[in-house]
């Protein structure tokens, strides 16, 4: 008898996810950048053009679950509808199209399943861990060694830092020292609220702007999960990656190998968390992982 697929989607500030799998194997793995995040911080809703953007994908990803007879599947929502005052429009219309109700997901909850996600194929030994999450419009940082001991959700991300302190292309450096001590702010707080910080060992990045940097230090043409996948970046390439594509326009962005179009404009802003955690505490490499909330939440369906 076949394992059991399950799926989990996250419809995150910044891009919409998908995984189907059975907990050892991944059958479908999904990303498209859409953006719902998009003037939220502004005005405090979601703008129906970046609704209808991740409803379209949601269309895409429920021929995907009936294709491989999917029956159950967890949905989460996070940063950008935590801040949204309409965020009920954004999930009826997400429901009738996937046919699940997207969870909003808390911040420390976010924290917990990226962290679950994240270390489950990692050796202990490497640990404490500190897991760290730089999301569209929030970044979690978890420490622990096999199960998250100290969370906090700082309301910094790429989307957010590029909407609120990015007007010129390329930034200009008043720009990028705002960003900066913005982050600084947050890490001081993540330093109080979480100690054990500072006897983690490993730092583990997620998400977008963490394999976006990979996949530009490796100039890889294409996407290749198993050159990122566990990928070292060492403190001085994420710094030389950060002068590169800070001084550059989107457009020049572009040509480094490994650049995501629909990342071009928020990458600056993702770079800024990932530099600054990096130089404040202490940390000489980073660890690259594509395993994340999604690998969290469909071991959360299987009991893991």
């Amino acid at each position: 008898m076949a394992p059991e697929l399950v799926a989990a989607v996250d419809c995150g500030t910044n891009s919409t996810r998908l995984l189907v799998g059975d907990g050892t194997t991944t059958v479908v793995r999904l990303m498209r950048i859409t953006r719902l995040g998009e003037g939220v911080d502004a005005t405090g809703r979601l703008a129906p053009p970046a609704i209808e953007r991740v409803v379209d994908v949601l269309r895409e990803f429920r021929q995907v679950l009936d294709r491989h007879g999917v029956t159950r599947v967890r949905a989460t929502a996070t940063s950008a509808a935590r801040d949204a005052a309409n965020r009920d429009d954004f999930f009826d219309a997400a429901e009738a199209a996937l046919g699940v109700r997207p969870e909003l997901l808390p911040g420390a909850e976010e924290g917990r399943l990226s962290f679950a996600g994240a270390t489950a194929d990692l050796d202990p030994a490497d640990g404490p861990f500190l897991v760290l999450d730089i999301g569209g419009g929030s970044t979690e940082f978890v420490v622990g060694t096999t199960e998250a001991e100290g969370v906090l959700s700082c309301d910094i991300g790429c989307v957010r830092l590029t909407e609120q302190w990015i007007e010129n292309d390329p930034p200009l450096p008043e720009e990028l020292l705002a960003c900066l001590s913005i982050v600084e702010g947050h890490v001081d707080d993540v330093r109080r609220e979480i100690p054990a910080v500072a006897g983690a060992r490993t730092l583990v990045g997620l998400a977008g702007t963490v394999s976006c940097v990979a996949a530009v230090e490796q100039g890889l043409a294409e996407y290749d999960r198993d050159l990122i996948h566990k990928f070292r970046l060492t403190r001085e390439a994420v710094e030389d990656v950060f002068r590169t594509l800070a001084t550059e326009t989107r457009e020049e962005r572009l040509e480094n190998p490994g650049m995501e179009e629909a990342r071009t404009d928020v990458i600056v802003g993702g770079l800024c968390v990932l530099v600054k955690v990096m130089r404040q505490l202490g940390f000489d490499e980073c660890l690259v992982s594509e395993a994340d909330i999604l690998d969290g939440l469909v071991a959360s369906q299987l009991g893991g």
